[in-house]
């Protein structure tokens, strides 16, 4: 069971972290030569709109295989290494990031994309892009706590 545990932890850690990845150094700089400027946000709106689903779906794997790990493998919080801790910190930081992001900002956006609104939709795009780019670096972050703590010491 373990295996099956670590394996659903690095896919989900994987489908998240590599998305965000892939969406603002890959697809961000792209989009930029899509014509004319509102088909950008629409764009977005798309990419999001499926992203998010799977962000969702990332987290409750995360979230399930992580605590199985803890209290069933490991023995419970009282007995896991310093980077688990540290992992599982990043980890609701990031969650509580992407929760702002998808019931605060993401209705705002997608509304004003929706009905045409390109100004606040713009504005909106930015603080997703903020989040994201945050969200994406404390992934990073926790993915190299996940791979090397076990080696510190």
């Amino acid at each position: 069971m373990i295996i099956l545990a670590i394996a659903i932890h690095i896919l989900c850690a994987v489908i998240w972290v590599g998305g965000m990845f892939f969406a603002y150094v890959c697809l961000r700089p792209s989009v930029p030569g899509i014509e004319p400027p509102p088909e950008r946000l629409k764009l977005w709106s798309r990419v999001f709109s499926r992203f998010f689903t799977w962000v969702w779906i990332a987290i409750a794997g995360l979230l399930a295989s992580a605590y199985w790990m803890v209290l069933v493998e490991f023995g419970g919080h009282a007995e896991i290494d310093l980077h688990v801790h540290l992992m599982e910190g990043t980890g609701w930081l990031m969650m509580g990031i992407f929760g702002f992001l998808y019931f605060r900002v993401w209705p705002k956006f997608r509304t004003a994309v929706a009905e045409g609104n390109m100004p606040l939709g713009v504005k909106k795009l930015a603080v997703i892009r903020k989040l994201v780019a945050t969200n994406l670096a404390i992934g990073l972050i926790t993915v190299v706590l996940g791979v090397t703590g076990r080696y510190w010491g």
